[in-house]
C-alpha cells in the first residue's frame, strides 16, 4: 500500500459531514498526510435568491464570486469550530469551487493527486435516496483513488476518562 500524502475531505458543511472530515483529519494526523477540506457550491445555489433585509423583498442572483466567498468563510468557520484539536496537528487546505458536487469531487481528487477521498454519507434510503440521489455513491463509482465513506453517528460519542 502506498503512503498517504493527500486526503480529499469533501463536506457540505452539515453536521452529518463532520464525521467524514474528522476521520480524514485523524487519519492524516497518524500518517502525516495533508487534508484538503473541500466544499462544492452546487449549481442550484446560484439560483435566484430572496432578500428580506431592510423590509425589501426582491429576487436577485448574487454574483458567483460572492457565493463562493461566503462559502469560504463558512468552510473556515466549520473547520475552526469543529476540528481545532486536529487542525493544529495536520496541514489543512480549504478549497471552495462551483459545480456538480460528485463531478467536482472526482475532478479535484484527480487534479490534486489525492491518495484517498473520505466523505460522510447522509444515510438516505428508499424514496429519499431515489429522489435526491447519493453524492457518495457516485463518487465511489467514478473516483480513480480509494474512497472511504463514513456513516455518521446518530449522536456523537463522548469519551470519558476512567476514575483512578
Amino acid at each position: 500500500m502506498n503512503k498517504l500524502r493527500k486526503i480529499l475531505a469533501p463536506t457540505d458543511l452539515s453536521d452529518m459531514s463532520r464525521a467524514g472530515v474528522r476521520y480524514a483529519l485523524e487519519t492524516a494526523a497518524l500518517t502525516g498526510a495533508e487534508v484538503v477540506a473541500y466544499n462544492v457550491v452546487g449549481c442550484n445555489e446560484a439560483a435566484p435568491y430572496y432578500d428580506v433585509e431592510y423590509s425589501y423583498v426582491g429576487a436577485y442572483t448574487p454574483a458567483v464570486e460572492d457565493i463562493v466567498e461566503e462559502h469560504r468563510r463558512h468552510l473556515a468557520k466549520f473547520v475552526r469550530d469543529n476540528f481545532a484539536d486536529l487542525a493544529r496537528k495536520v496541514r489543512v487546505t480549504e478549497v471552495v469551487e462551483v459545480g456538480t458536487p460528485y463531478d467536482k469531487i472526482v475532478e479535484k481528487a484527480r487534479a490534486d493527486g489525492a491518495d484517498m477521498i473520505v466523505l460522510s454519507t447522509h444515510g438516505r434510503t428508499g424514496l429519499m435516496h431515489v429522489l435526491i440521489g447519493s453524492v457518495a455513491e457516485r463518487v465511489v463509482r467514478m473516483a480513480e483513488c480509494p474512497v472511504l465513506t463514513v456513516r455518521p453517528f446518530k449522536t456523537m460519542p463522548t469519551v470519558t476518562a476512567a476514575a483512578a
